[in-house]
């Protein structure tokens, strides 16, 4: 299409700004649009013949570029064709000639301006014969050397056309900035243009050169690189001619020691020796020959022979327990029972170590000292201890291992931290059972059936070392916080051992016979240059600490004994005697509040009883009557099993009345909202059925609830008090608060015989029925 005859006045023209590049006249290009402007100066240009002038931008960064951002020379192009996607639009557009910015006449919606169209100056002679030709040569030269350009373009550059035109083709492929395509745009005279992109095209020949000279050094290193491979074989083969041994083959005679002198059962040993003489008839380049020599090696650090001691010793045992761990006698009991069967095991088989038929598992609230006491079985049974952590724990290989296959591949957990122990008959502990995951890379806790299963663990095979090895005489031991995500198949399989939580006194005896010792030690300090009343550890324990465990408890400790060491060091002195100012000074205020003994009794407070994952907890319950037509309101984060127990609580007041003696006038016209504090944490559970019946029955009579009785309970719609679980935690739990009296249901009564030596002093009332409750909760 040819140049468009525009008048030499100025012309009023839309102006679309580009951020980068420039579009040279006699060229076509795809632009997008994305800016309101463009788009906007697209439509205008539409109808005004298609025409539009584009101007580059100064700086590409600029998102609404004012008209002083922009050059004053551009080019004047025709939009051939439009499509819109989405908020942008995309243009072909083709150069038809220079214009010049003379004044801008608008600014939006769109930049409008007042251009006039620029001609090229040429001076027909021998020089422009001369540029031309140095320039198409110059140009075709780039293209052989590898330069990228449209084959279209090139071959239209090929014909004829005027020196200007292809110069402004050419100058439309050049590798340079768009400043330096801007300086290029704006030359008039075609010689010194053709000058111009001649000095740009001489200095991309160059660095073509460059390129290709680097890539020829390149190729060459590969090929000197293979030769020496080459040589090296050679070498090697000539060498073993000889008889003389290079570095590989000293490798392989040690393997071949190590195999002599170790006692790998037949199959492994012939597995090894497989594997040696795979080694030997490898390149010594072989990648392959790295991962044989990690699976030899793990196989001879395997302990196939190593045993630690087998002497077992109940009393021994019994001293051990009692001296690093307080309480927690039916753990112990437990674990001695376990340990004497072993004892009497090694004896009928003369020494041999024999594998019981359970697997332990701890089960309870962090910080009661399941890790631990996995310690000191090993220290009574005189073996190596061991430890892996699933917490998290997603990919089945993390059990089983890698195959061989697989680059990076290794062993699972399981013979990493039997080969870490050098024993076949360590102590080992699977901890945190319970925070087992799975997903696409398979279930861990399958991977662990075999494992744990003493029929089939005497042949266990990880897929990295891909040989049966002997688990049989591993005292597997796990922990667990809570049962309920452990699978059935797993659970079958362990011998669940509970932890119950500590109370006050418990935790003040763990505290002055272990943690205080413990954390005066760990903060460089002497027993002497600590003085601390019993009476201000009892302080701790209720008021700056409220868990199952005693961890916090040692934080709490270890802090203050971290503020004295302090005082120490500054005031010089030998003594710090703690006081109650001081304690407070160290800690700042008290954490918790005052125990339930010490609060008032309340009109529609009751206080539940509730299990969690962490040990046992005070449940408060909370009813306010409003004027209404009946309805209730739950709040507190409560569950779906929750809920239906407060409903199921209403209907039994409300078919109730007359015997509880409440007006059902008043039940009828008042709202009900239930609330349990704390409202961000989950609760749920039948439980607290007593304990929101009796804060229903106080709200609608005006009775007061008892502030020192506890409850829990389920409560059926005749009034039936059933059976719940997790007594024992929920005693503690009410103990440590202070609580003097504990409604239980009937069925529970079974339950206090192991209950009641743990809190001395409390009163339980089996209940079977609401109205026992009742009498017992309320006030008169």
């Amino acid at each position: 299409m040819p140049t468009p005859n525009l008048p030499t006045s100025q012309l009023a023209l839309p102006v679309i700004p580009i951020r980068e590049g420039v579009l040279f006249p006699s060229t076509e290009s795809v632009l997008t649009f994305g800016r309101q402007v463009s788009i906007q100066a697209i439509r205008h240009g539409k109808s005004d013949g298609n025409y539009v002038v584009l101007l580059t931008q100064k700086k590409a960064e600029t998102e609404q570029p004012k008209t002083s951002d922009l050059y004053q020379v551009g080019t004047l192009a025709i939009v051939e064709k439009t499509l819109k996607s989405g908020d942008s639009i995309s243009a072909l557009v083709r150069g038809v000639g220079r214009v010049q910015v003379e004044s801008f006449i608008q600014e939006k919606p769109y930049l409008l301006a007042q251009v006039s169209k620029l001609y090229d100056t040429i001076q027909r002679d021998e020089e422009l014969t001369a540029l031309g030709n140095q320039l198409q040569k110059l140009f075709k030269q780039t293209v052989q050397m590898g330069k990228q350009i449209e084959f279209l373009n090139f071959i239209k550059l090929l014909s004829g056309i005027n020196e200007g035109e292809m110069a402004d083709q050419i100058a439309s492929t050049l590798n340079v900035s768009t400043k330096e395509k801007q300086a290029i745009l704006e030359i008039i005279d075609v010689k010194q243009r053709i000058k111009a992109i001649i000095f740009h095209l001489t200095k991309e020949i160059k660095v073509l050169e460059i390129e290709k000279d680097v890539s020829k050094k390149t190729q060459a290193k590969f090929d000197k690189h293979m030769r020496e491979n080459i040589l090296r074989e050679r070498l090697q083969t000539i060498q073993k001619e000889l008889g003389e041994l290079d570095d590989e083959e000293e490798i392989i005679d040690d393997y071949e020691r190590k195999l002599q002198k170790s006692k790998l059962p037949k199959e492994v040993a012939d597995k090894v020796k497989k594997e040696i003489k795979k080694l030997a008839q490898m390149s010594p380049n072989n990648p392959e020959g790295a991962y044989v020599r990690n699976w030899l090696d793990l196989v001879f650090e395997l302990p196939f022979a190593k045993h630690a001691s087998k002497t077992i010793d109940t009393t021994k045992a019994a001293a051990i327990l009692d001296r690093d761990h307080y309480g927690l006698e039916e753990v112990k009991d437990r674990v001695l029972e376990y340990i004497a069967v072993l004892q009497l095991k090694q004896k009928q088989s003369k020494g041999k170590d024999q594998h019981l038929p359970t697997i332990l598992c701890f089960v309870g609230p962090p910080g009661v000292g399941k890790t631990s006491i996995g310690h000191s079985i090993a220290n009574a049974l005189g073996r190596k201890f061991t430890k892996i952590s699933l917490g998290g724990v997603r990919d089945e290989a993390e059990i089983r291992g890698h195959r061989r296959t697989y680059v990076g591949a290794m062993p699972g957990r399981i013979i990493k931290a039997i080969s870490a122990a050098q024993s076949l008959n360590p102590v080992f502990m699977l901890d945190e059972i319970d925070k087992l995951g799975n997903d696409f890379r398979g279930d861990p806790s399958s991977a662990l059936l075999e494992v744990l299963d003493p029929e089939q663990n005497h042949a266990f095979e990880d897929h990295y070392l891909d040989f049966p090895f002997d688990l049989s005489q591993v005292l597997f031991i796990a922990t667990a916080n809570s049962l309920d995500s452990i699978p059935p198949a797993l659970r079958d399989r362990l011998e669940i051992i509970e932890y119950s939580g500590y109370t006050g006194e418990e935790k003040f005896h763990i505290a002055k016979k272990y943690l205080l010792a413990k954390a005066i030690s760990n903060n460089a300090l002497r027993k002497p240059q600590v003085a601390i009343d019993d009476k201000l550890l009892h302080i701790i324990i209720k008021r700056y600490v409220k868990e199952a465990g005693v961890r916090d408890l040692e934080r709490i400790i270890n802090k203050i004994m971290r503020k004295v060491a302090r005082e120490i060091l500054e005031t010089k002195r030998k003594q710090v005697t703690i006081t109650a100012a001081k304690l407070k000074a160290y800690l700042g205020p008290e954490m918790y509040d005052e125990s339930l003994a010490e609060a008032e009794a309340q009109v529609g407070l009751a206080t539940g009883l509730a299990w969690t994952s962490v040990g046992g907890d005070v449940l408060f319950v909370e009813v306010a009557l409003t004027e209404g037509k009946g309805e209730i309101k739950l709040t507190g984060k409560l569950g779906e099993v929750m809920k239906e127990s407060a409903q199921a609580a209403l209907t039994y007041v409300k078919a109730n009345h007359d015997k509880l003696g409440l007006d059902l006038k008043k039940i009828n016209s008042s709202n009900v909202h239930i609330h349990v504090p704390e409202g961000a944490v989950p609760k749920d559970g039948p439980s607290a059925g007593v304990t929101i019946t009796t804060a229903l029955v106080s709200a609608f009579s005006n009775r007061k609830v008892r502030s020192d009785v506890a409850m829990t309970g389920e409560v059926t719609l005749r009034g039936r008090v059933l059976r719940i679980g997790g007594l024992k935690e929920k005693a503690i739990a009410a103990y440590n608060a202070g609580s003097k009296l504990v409604i239980i249901p009937q069925e529970n009564e079974r339950d206090l015989a192991k209950i009641k030596p743990l809190v001395q002093g409390m009163t339980f009332y089996p209940v079977k029925t609401v109205d026992e409750v009742l009498a017992l909760a309320l006030e008169k």
